[in-house]
């Protein structure tokens, strides 16, 4: 919109219901309603300015075409995205018509932070120097939206057909879609939680998150503006801990920066591990055992915990996120890309690059992974990070009376206090479907055998 407000006298906003991405089997149907939502909340406030949404549904550079017939356009403004199919859908309109693909996805183009030959970075850190040696984004540049909207006359709500946005009924919903929320929840996240953010970020009970993800996914707040306002806060500082949580967030931003560089040099993560020969794992692929980790019944509370929120919210605790993923990799031996597919199709945040680099880090086979032999103990990981097992309470209630001393390893409990807390273990909760030791072992076997 920026963009063609800088070039242009008048402006039609549109978006575009593509139906290759609805189909897909990526498709999330929470995810779907989320960004309704926040298209009709864009169109409110378009219209608050003089101007409208229009929403078709169609391939793109059919709807596109149509719609430069319809308005005479002399040029089509979008914004550059990473996927492969993105980066061969946009092709496909450059060939045709006039686009002109401009950045927003992310901060920096995905090929302006490279090595000193031009290669692509593959490590997290190196990237992120790289990154902050390079002109930051500060809030003095960031443009508001314009009181008005220049509209061609005659045109919004008249002579062009538009898919009707029904309002969205947000208001159970943990996650309102908009501007106007994701703004307000970044102004508190500055003001309360990002002091102790480097501290508070892995505690699944403590509410030390800023839960941005989803309007950072959707454009709903850039990442630019997220940066900035972080930099800022930063430079400003006069306490350590505001120092370091400040650095803290800005380097989970450019981790999302750094696995879209990855998608954007290095397409082939969609179908497969960074490091080839991590395709040699032979997974067990179980499928009750898949079934039970979606279902949150594996008999390790802080796993189930976390699969049920996953479920009834479409959100995650990133720190839950990295301990569901390696029960399913390295406990289970199930392969990674079960569990991409599986957040794709739950969370409102899901991002294909993103959502690959999380789910190949903690499998071992992506490019900064955890080493693979890293597997996590789902018992002393809540403990650590839910230690009073706060958050299995909540997504738990089978165990809401156990005492915390038992709650992390309820198989271990007496039968006399499973009955007085109202929890058979076996019954009432199941107990676990894998001995972690023996599961370690017989993970670190397979990939000891795929690297040989």
């Amino acid at each position: 919109m920026s963009a063609a407000l800088r070039n242009a006298e008048q402006v039609l906003p549109v978006f575009i219901l593509d139906p290759a991405l609805l189909q897909s089997p990526y498709m999330s149907e929470r995810r779907l309603t989320f960004l309704l939502g926040g298209l009709s909340a864009l169109d409110t406030d378009l219209r608050a300015r003089g101007s409208a949404l229009i929403v078709r549904q169609g391939r793109p550079v059919e709807v596109l075409t149509e719609l430069q017939a319809e308005t005479g356009a002399e040029a089509i403004f979008a914004e550059a995205d990473v996927s492969p199919y993105a980066r061969r859908r946009d092709a496909e309109v450059v060939s045709r018509l006039a686009l002109r693909l401009h950045g927003g996805l992310t901060i920096m183009p995905p090929n302006a932070v490279h090595r000193q030959d031009g290669a692509p970075y593959t490590v997290f850190t190196p990237f992120s120097r790289a990154w902050k040696s390079l002109s930051q984004p500060t809030l003095d540049e960031l443009e508001s939206a314009p009181a008005r909207i220049p509209t061609p006359p005659g045109i919004t709500g008249i002579c062009l057909e538009s898919e009707n946005l029904k309002p969205v009924n947000t208001g159970a919903s943990e996650f309102p879609p908009g501007e106007k929320e994701a703004q307000q929840r970044l102004e508190r996240f500055m003001e309360h939680a990002v002091c102790a953010y480097a501290t508070d970020r892995d505690r699944m009970d403590r509410d030390g998150t800023s839960k941005l993800s989803p309007y950072l996914r959707f454009g709903m707040l850039s990442a630019r503006q997220a940066a900035a306002t972080v930099i800022e806060a930063r430079r400003h500082s006069r306490r350590c801990d505001d120092v370091r949580g400040a650095e803290t967030w800005l380097n989970e931003i450019l981790w999302r920066e750094f696995y879209s560089a990855i998608l954007y040099h290095f397409p082939h993560v969609r179908q497969g591990s960074f490091r080839p020969a991590f395709d040699a794992i032979r997974w067990r692929n179980d499928p009750e055992e898949f079934r039970a980790w979606q279902e949150g019944r594996t008999g390790y509370p802080v796993v189930d915990a976390a699969m049920r929120q996953l479920h009834a919210t479409g959100w995650m605790h990133n720190r839950a996120r990295m301990i569901v993923a390696s029960f399913l990799t390295k406990d289970l031996l199930i392969d990674w890309r079960w569990g991409e597919r599986y957040f794709m199709e739950q969370l409102l945040d899901g991002d294909p690059a993103s959502n690959n680099g999380g789910w190949q880090w903690a499998a071992g086979t992506g490019t900064d992974a955890a080493p693979y032999f890293r597997i996590f103990n789902p018992v002393l990981q809540g403990e650590k990070f839910d230690p009073d097992g706060a958050t299995i309470r909540r997504w738990v209630p089978e165990l809401q009376r156990a005492p915390a001393a038992d709650i992390h390893r309820p198989w271990t409990m007496s039968e006399e206090l499973q009955r007085e807390i109202g929890c058979m273990i076996g019954r009432d909760y199941p107990t676990p479907i894998v001995d972690h030791s023996m599961a370690r072992e017989r993970t670190l076997a397979a990939y000891k055998a795929a690297k040989g």
